[in-house]
């Protein structure tokens, strides 16, 4: 009879305990249903490959040279349609002589102020973001985040319903929950996850109009007719300057900015395509990313059900006094048992 009483404990002692590891089981079984309710075993690896993909053009100088190179477009586009204009109209800028003399760079020249509005909004819009892209990527593996609610989640329920199972098992097995409370607590202040999560927060309301299979179509359409413009620059007006008398370094000299954007356009399209390319590559990854919770609340996914389990880890292993009593509960199950002894003797 002193192992049953020291089994099950005094009898005002089960209730309390028993609600108590009822919650915390539903706690750790919630952890665990959790990523499988948003979907996070699908979605989070995307979040993971978008991270990756945007990486080598998420920095400073590649960003700053994105607007650097549109700023050069946009220089050789008005200096055609101003200086070279008038130069080969022999000194009046006939814009419609010019436009009938040159279509296909009449017709880009129509499109580019819209083009270059919207690229340049682009890349200011992407740069701002830089240092919330930065703070996402500091982050865990988009891939672990799943596990870090199952695995706790599996252990939390696991040890309270061992204790459910087994009383006895009680105090050890509390200070594991409380122990992986902590740790539930913990995690989001490691990982900076309230200074971090926001800003990855910030950046997917900012990606919403960048990320769309409609947008990326669009700017791919842009650079086709970028393409057009650039090449009546380097086949028609390049070769009408040099039949006017213009020798290459002279038009250098006379045209600058013509004369760099035709030499750079090669490389300005090899720079910028790749970019546009991990836009269009991640459109379906950012959409799995944003169809999850808002990212600002992910670190109280953790704190909270932390908080409860390690609160209730040590309210729940707190025995009752019986009404009147003084003793510590260990002494008074220690009298019970010396009493159940001298009666049946």
């Amino acid at each position: 009879m002193t192992a049953s009483a020291g089994e099950h404990g005094p009898p005002g002692d089960a209730p309390a305990r028993h609600w108590a590891l009822f919650v915390i089981a539903a706690i750790g079984v919630a952890l665990v249903i959790m990523p499988l309710a948003f979907g996070m075993f699908a979605k989070t690896p995307k979040g993971a490959v978008m991270i990756a993909g945007f990486k080598p053009y998420m920095t400073t100088a590649r960003l700053s040279g994105y607007q650097s190179e549109l700023h050069q477009i946009n220089a050789g586009v008005r200096q055609t349609d101003t200086s070279v204009a008038a130069y080969l109209g022999g000194g009046t800028s006939n814009r419609t002589s010019f436009a009938s003399t040159y279509p296909e760079f009449a017709s880009f020249d129509q499109q580019w102020p819209a083009i270059d509005n919207k690229m340049t909004g682009l890349m200011s819009q992407v740069q701002g973001n830089l240092a919330n892209y930065e703070d996402v990527a500091a982050l865990p593996s988009f891939k672990l985040f799943p596990w870090f609610f199952v695995i706790p989640g599996v252990l939390i329920a696991g040890c309270a319903i061992a204790v459910l199972v087994r009383p006895g098992r009680w105090h050890p097995l509390r200070w594991v929950l409380f122990v992986l409370g902590l740790g539930l607590i913990a995690a989001p202040l490691i990982f900076q996850m309230f200074q971090r999560a926001p800003a990855g927060g910030h950046m997917m309301t900012a990606f919403k109009t960048i990320e769309t299979t409609q947008n990326v179509q669009q700017i791919q359409g842009y650079f086709g007719t970028m393409a057009v413009g650039q090449g009546a620059i380097r086949l028609e007006i390049v070769p009408a300057l040099e039949a006017s008398g213009l020798s290459q370094a002279q038009i250098a000299a006379k045209f600058p900015d013509v004369a760099a954007l035709d030499t750079n356009w090669v490389h300005i399209l090899n720079d910028m395509t790749p970019m546009i390319g991990a836009m269009s590559d991640n459109v379906a990854n950012y959409q799995a990313i944003a169809s999850l919770p808002p990212f600002a609340l992910f670190p109280w996914f953790f704190v909270l059900p932390g908080a409860l389990v390690a609160g209730l880890a040590i309210t729940g292993g707190l025995r009752q006094r019986r009404p009147g009593s003084a003793e510590a509960p260990e002494k008074q199950v220690s009298s019970n048992a010396v009493s159940v002894k001298e009666g049946v003797s």
